[in-house]
This record gives C-alpha cells, structure tokens and sequence, in this order.
C-alpha cells in the first residue's frame, strides 16, 4: 500500500497524543510524518514507533509535501487549515470552524460517507457529542424519518482538554485532604468566573448564545440536520459537565414519524458499524462512561419505548469523545480518502 506524508497539528494535546496512538494501532499507512504544535510545545520530543521525533512550530510553510493534515481542534485551523489545502494537502479538522461551512463536508464515516467526495481541500469532524449521537441515531433514522430529538448530555471533563482534566483531579486530591478547592478552568477557561466540578455538575458547555442555549447546545442541533442531511427534525439539546474524566453519555429521546419498536431498534443498531448494544436491564448491564473509555465503538442501552409520545423511543448513550468523538472519526475519514485516492 502506498503510504502518505502526514502531519498532525496540536500533536502534543490530547487529542493529537490520541492520533499517535490510533496511527499505531490501526497501522495507519503515513510516510514522512510531521507533528506540529504552538511555539511553546516546539522542540519537544516525541518517541513514537521507535523513533525520536521533534515537535516544531506550525507555520504556514510546515506543509510542503504533506499529504494528509489532520488537525487536533482549536485557533490553529483557521489559521493554517488553508496553508495546508494551499501546499496540496486535504485537512481533516476537529475544530468548529469549517463545520457549519456549506462548501465543507461534515463528516462521520459511519453515517454520511458520501459527503466526503464533495470535499474540495478541508473535511471537517463534527462536535464530539455530535458524533457520539448520531452514532445511535442513524440506524434508527434508517427504520423511520425522525420527527423530534430530546438530548441532555453528561459530558466528561476530557472535553475541556487536559487542563480540564488536571483540575478535576487537583480539586478531587484537594477535596481528600481537607483543603481549599482552586476553580480556575471550568465551565469556560476564557471566561472571569469559575465553578467547581469535583462533587459538582455546570450546566454549561462553551458560552451562552443570543437565545440562552450554548455554543455546545446548537453545535449539536445545527451539526445534526447537516450529517443527517434534514433540516426539518426538531431538535433541543441541554448539555452539562460531569466529574467524570474521560468518556460522555447522553440520553436521547427520539420520535418518530412511523412506528419503531424497541426490539427493531435494538436489532438495527447490533447491526450498524460502530455501534455496540449492552442493554440487559434485569442483568444491570448498560452503557457506562468508565468502561467506554479507551473504546472505539459507541455503547447503546436502556432502550426502551416513551409511553408519552405516539412514536417514541428512550436510548442511553455512551463513547469515548477522544477517540470516535475526535481522532478516531478523524483517522477514519483519512482511511476512506486512502481508500478511495486513486478512483
């Protein structure tokens, strides 16, 4: 198989860390390989396969000769995502900022791979609760047009970052010994005020909008109707932070224009990519963000009919946002350009 140059930027975050890991263990057909970061990670070395590798800086001439660029998220994308289509590379961006782009395609292999034929440079990775959902969702979709979706989230500090991360266990060691608690990053680092998550949960994802949703909210009503192609589904989201580490949930309710029965539900997702069923609640077995955590599939359960509703469906959501939520959609999205290069 022919390998392609590629270059990973923010490859020092958690996420770009992840890319490393997935390369490895999917072997993933790279040739030169870049890992490029802000100028305070430059000149960091990273031992990946049995090779010393130096973080440098990214520019906008780091991309000579790269082929695939895959982007770990944040202010960098818009800053050189366009350097790199310019030196010849297709970028695949876990930021938000090409999401909502109409000339981008949004992609999650599994539900809408046709899209990525219609990339001209940049392919863009939904919100990590986005992907999770619609994971869950496209099987059923497949059975019955959905009307409506109801989705709260319990998202994992992981989705901060790995400061996130580094102040929950700081505040869960201060917690144990009797001391003071710090806030300095939850809900919003960018943000004056500051709560605290160990013991705690923050109805706030990113920033509050114009309409009192977050950011977080519409990212994935908006991002929803794009991957599923279907502006007419209702869709409301409410999403919070939970002191949990790695790995989100999310319940979903769903209804239907047509009649979707628990058990065709259950069978259709046993059956989709990507998709694991535990749902046996006489056994207490159930999607937990513990044991989804370093998973690549998305964990359905509590499937169950809502009596309130003529077309209505309960499911319990779990995945890794890490891995399927960022760099393994990522990954999977260069897979099938590889794929597909030559035809």
């Amino acid at each position: 198989m022919r390998k392609f140059n590629t270059a990973i930027v923010g490859a020092t975050g958690a996420v770009g860390q992840e890319f490393l890991k997935l390369i490895e263990e999917r072997n993933f057909p790279f040739g030169e390989l870049k890992l490029l970061a802000s100028s305070r990670s430059a000149g960091k070395k990273i031992n990946f396969m049995n090779k010393e590798y130096t973080v440098e800086e990214t520019t906008e001439k780091s991309f000579d000769g790269v082929e695939i660029a895959l982007f770990a998220g944040g202010a960098a994308s818009k800053i050189f995502a366009p350097a790199a289509v310019k030196a010849g590379a297709v970028v695949i961006d876990n930021s938000s900022t090409f999401r909502m782009d109409p000339e981008v395609p949004l992609v999650v292999p599994e539900v809408n791979p046709q899209a990525i034929s219609k990339h001209k440079g940049i392919i863009a990775n939904p919100n990590c609760s986005t992907i999770i959902m619609v994971m869950a969702l496209k099987p059923l979709y497949d059975i019955s047009k959905i009307k409506r979706i109801v989705v709260s989230t319990y998202q994992a500090v992981s989705g901060a970052g790995r400061e996130g991360m580094d102040e929950l266990k700081n505040q869960l060691d201060a917690l144990a010994k009797g001391e003071e608690v710090q806030a300095k990053i939850l809900p919003v680092a960018k943000l004056e005020k500051h709560y605290q998550i160990a013991s705690n949960l923050l109805p706030q994802i990113d920033i509050f909008m114009e309409n009192d949703y977050t950011k977080e909210e519409m990212k994935m009503i908006d991002e929803t109707k794009k991957i599923m192609e279907d502006d007419e589904i209702k869709i409301t989201a409410t999403t919070i932070r939970v002191p949990v580490f790695r790995s989100h949930a999310e319940s979903v309710n769903v209804e239907f224009f047509d009649e979707v029965s628990a058990t065709a539900a259950r069978s259709a997702l046993e059956k989709f990519s990507g998709v694991t069923v535990r749902d046996n609640p006489a056994e207490m077995i159930y999607p937990q963000p513990l044991e989804t955590s370093g998973r690549d599939d998305v964990e359905v359960g509590r499937i169950r009919k809502d009596f309130s509703v003529e077309h209505g469906l309960n499911l319990w959501v779990c995945g890794d946002q890490i891995r399927k939520g960022a760099a393994l959609n990522a990954l999977q999205i260069a897979e099938y350009l590889i794929e597909h290069w030559e035809k």
